[in-house]
C-alpha cells in the first residue's frame, strides 16, 4: 500500500470510528434526556389542558400516550446509558489516534508501520463497539458528527457533500410528512 492508499484509509476508518463514537453519544443523550422532557411536556401539557379545553381533546390526549411509550421505549436502554458513554469515550481516543496517525503519515512517517497501527485501531474499534443503537440515533449522530466533531482531515480524503450530512432516512421521512401535510392540507380546503 503506497502513502495515499493508505491516507485514505486512515480516513475512512476515521469516519467509521468518529461516527460510531457520536453514534453511541447519540444513543446516551437520547437516554439519558428525552425521557426527562418527555415528562417535564407531558405534565406542561396536562395542567394546561385544565385552563384550555383544546388541549383535552383526542389528537393532544393520544399524542401524549404516543410519548408515554415512547418513554417506555427508552427505558429498556437505560440500564446500559453508562456504557454507551464509556464506549463513546474509548471511540473518541481511538478516532484522536487516527488523526495523530494521519498526520504522521502526512509527514512521511514509515508506511509499513504506519499500516501495523492503524490495524491495531481497526481491531481496537471493533471490540469496543455496541451494535444495539436506539432509534434516531442515526440522525442525531450525523449533527453531533458533522457540526460537533473535527473533521476537516477526513474531509481531506472524503470530500463531504450535503448527502453525506444529512441521512437518506431523515430525508425521506420529511418529504412523506410534507407530502402527508400537503395532502391534508388539500383535502381540508376542498372539503370547505
Amino acid at each position: 500500500m503506497n502513502k495515499d492508499a493508505l491516507l485514505r484509509t486512515i480516513a475512512e476508518t476515521g469516519y467509521n470510528v468518529g461516527f460510531g463514537a457520536k453514534k453511541h453519544f447519540a444513543t446516551y443523550d437520547i437516554v439519558e434526556k428525552l425521557p426527562g422532557w418527555i415528562g417535564f411536556i407531558s405534565l406542561s401539557i396536562g395542567i394546561f389542558s385544565l385552563v384550555f379545553d383544546q388541549l383535552s381533546a383526542k389528537v393532544p390526549s393520544a399524542s401524549l400516550a404516543v410519548a408515554g411509550v415512547a418513554g417506555l421505549y427508552i427505558s429498556l436502554y437505560d440500564h446500559r446509558k453508562m456504557e454507551y458513554e464509556r464506549v463513546g469515550k474509548d471511540l473518541t481516543r481511538i478516532y484522536n489516534d487516527l488523526r495523530t496517525l494521519y498526520r504522521q503519515v502526512e509527514a512521511g512517517a514509515d508506511v509499513g508501520a504506519s499500516q501495523i497501527t492503524l490495524r491495531g485501531l481497526e481491531d481496537a474499534y471493533y471490540a469496543a463497539g455496541i451494535s444495539k443503537q436506539i432509534v434516531f440515533s442515526d440522525w442525531y449522530a450525523h449533527y453531533k458528527f458533522f457540526v460537533q466533531m473535527q473533521t476537516d482531515w477526513i474531509d481531506e480524503q472524503k470530500k463531504f457533500t450535503w448527502r453525506d450530512k444529512v441521512p437518506l432516512s431523515f430525508m425521506v421521512v420529511t418529504s412523506l410528512a410534507v407530502v402527508g401535510l400537503v395532502v391534508l392540507g388539500v383535502a381540508h380546503y376542498a372539503g370547505s
